[in-house]
């Protein structure tokens, strides 16, 4: 067990974010860089990625990454930990080899956990749990879907990673894990945390959690005073300073931009918590409002006496089906009578489809400018919107219909509303094939056997 804090560096947020603050926390100092690179979104783009090439399903700007990575890696200054595996971890693994390669580099050894992709075992694990599949916000049964399942990935927990690490990994990869196990991985390594230290396992959840968005704890999307952060043009990717006891000190690179203190700290703390009393992962349930957090300046909150509760008996699964195809267009109305020239063109449209024999499984209409983003939480008023841009989406079963009603719209464009629209449409763009997310639970008793770590070195 190191006699010292353990420097984590969160350098990602989400998938096409930008690796250049990589190096500011590289330049630091840090002994793990983690990426954090999935959402539900993002296995959807995965899975559209690999129907159309089967060597795909991860993040593709992995090597970007690596390549700004690899050789404080083979200096022996850091690791990396990231689930850009995706869908597909072995070919993020490939790409990895690819991009060391490339860089001419050799002596890397690179993990990969695998066991997240339950498709293979769909129709077992379906009749092995009792709850057939239970959507954990409907109660429906996936059966009644009704249609094909696309991938099926249950969110792992930090002890393969740590496993990785214990194997003399410089570099690991995974699927779907529960974001803050990037994180926790590397601390059960290095602190020989147990499988039961609840505390400290909840300390190291909390520390994932608040380093998983990359600048947002750092003054990014800051609910407060944003406009008193200085620099955000050039906001920094945070630093937790953790040790045994799982008391870290969050914190980010000297000279950058962007603030930490105890405001954007626990603005982090409850972005997308749902219940901060009991927050959920495949390693323990945190509690996080048992957090002290302490102003220390200078860009240092500590944050200690977290407390955790033995973990839950199973997984969080996702399941993804076929969901039809969706069209979009986005038209502006300037004033006078901006939202009601909107709404006008949006009814026109409709009927027009209805007439065409059309048929729209889910209609989706916004009016920006009058309700799209507060809806009805927005106060009335009588001042009339300036300009008003109508957003209408609409679902269908196949491509073709999809494409058909878009062209309903186009007739519009001189046999609309009077004067004052400024556009129709997405630039040409066709329409989207829709995939649905299917959230539920799987006992972990049917996952961990299949849990697995390989190791390849270069």
């Amino acid at each position: 067990m190191p006699d010292r804090a353990i420097r984590l560096g969160g350098g990602q947020g989400f998938y096409g974010d930008s690796p250049r603050a990589v190096q500011g926390l590289l330049d630091a100092g840090i002994d793990y860089l983690c990426l954090e690179a999935l959402a539900e979104l993002t296995l959807a783009i995965l899975q559209k990625d690999r129907a159309r090439d089967e060597s795909l399903g991860y993040t593709r700007d992995l090597p970007r990454y690596l390549s700004a990575a690899i050789p404080a890696v083979l200096d022996g200054r850091t690791k990396i930990v990231t689930n850009a595996g995706g869908i597909n971890p072995r070919a993020a693994a490939h790409a990895a080899v690819e991009t060391a390669k490339q860089l001419g580099v050799s002596g890397l050894k690179i993990a990969t956990v695998l066991g997240d992709d339950l498709m293979a075992r769909l129709p077992d694990v379906q009749a092995s749990t009792a709850s057939a599949l239970a959507n954990v916000e409907t109660g429906a049964a996936f059966s009644s879907m009704g249609g094909d399942a696309l991938f099926f990935s249950a969110y792992l927990g930090a002890f393969p990673i740590a496993e990785a690490l214990a194997q003399g990994a410089d570099i690991v990869i995974t699927g779907r894990v529960a974001d803050a196990a990037l994180f926790l991985g590397p601390l059960i390594y290095e602190f020989g945390w147990a499988r039961n230290d609840w505390d400290r396992l909840a300390a190291g959840v909390l520390v994932g959690h608040l380093l998983e968005c990359s600048g947002q704890v750092a003054g990014g999307n800051f609910s407060g005073e944003w406009w008193t952060v200085p620099e955000p043009w050039k906001l920094p990717y945070p630093i937790a300073e953790v040790t045994a006891d799982g008391t870290a000190i969050i914190t980010k690179p000297v000279a950058s931009g962007g603030r930490v203190d105890v405001d954007t700290v626990r603005h982090q703390l409850l972005y997308e918590v749902h219940d901060p009393a009991a927050y959920l992962s495949p390693d323990v349930v945190a509690d996080f409002t048992s957090a002290q957090l302490t102003d220390l300046g200078d860009d240092r909150v500590e944050v200690r006496d977290v407390r955790g509760t033995p973990a839950t008996d199973t997984y969080k699964a996702l399941l993804a089906y076929p969901a039809g195809w969706s069209g979009e267009t986005r038209i502006a109305f300037s004033w006078p009578d901006a939202e009601e020239k909107a709404r006008a063109l949006t009814a026109i449209f409709m009927k027009r489809v209805e007439l065409a024999d059309l048929t729209v499984d889910e209609w989706e209409v916004e009016f920006w400018g009058v309700n799209a983003l507060g809806g009805d939480t927005v106060p009335p008023t009588d001042a009339e919107a300036p300009e008003v841009v109508a957003r209408v989406s609409w679902r269908c079963a196949d491509q073709r219909t999809a494409a058909a009603v878009g062209r309903e719209l186009v007739p519009l464009a001189l046999g609309g509303p009077p004067a004052g629209m400024t556009g129709i449409g997405r630039g040409g763009a066709g329409p989207s094939e829709l995939l649905g997310i299917w959230p539920t639970l799987v006992d972990k008793q049917l996952v961990d056997p299949g849990v697995t770590v390989t190791l390849e070195e270069i």
